[in-house]
């Protein structure tokens, strides 16, 4: 997975995130990837997908687990 660009959002009082825009060549798609500093909240969803469907229903998930334990330290690592 390669991350093409990230960004960190303090979100104010709430919970602060990452969000990232990672190419998968596993699955030949580029994923939205939102990231919350607690560990294992994360979400995925098919950057492709969106862009071509504007669909954020359950066809749109992916396996988030898999993105959490890969990018975890690359996404936190310095996020700002």
């Amino acid at each position: 997975m390669q991350i093409v660009q990230k960004v960190y959002h303090p979100n104010g009082s709430s919970a602060p995130f990452v969000v990232a825009i990672v190419d998968d060549p596993i699955e030949a798609d580029t994923k939205l990837v939102i990231m919350f500093e607690e560990p294992e909240c994360t979400a995925v969803f098919s950057l492709d997908g969106l862009i071509q469907d504007e669909d954020i229903s359950t066809k749109n998930s992916s396996n988030a687990e898999r993105y959490e334990y890969a990018l975890r330290d690359e996404l936190w690592d310095n996020p700002y």
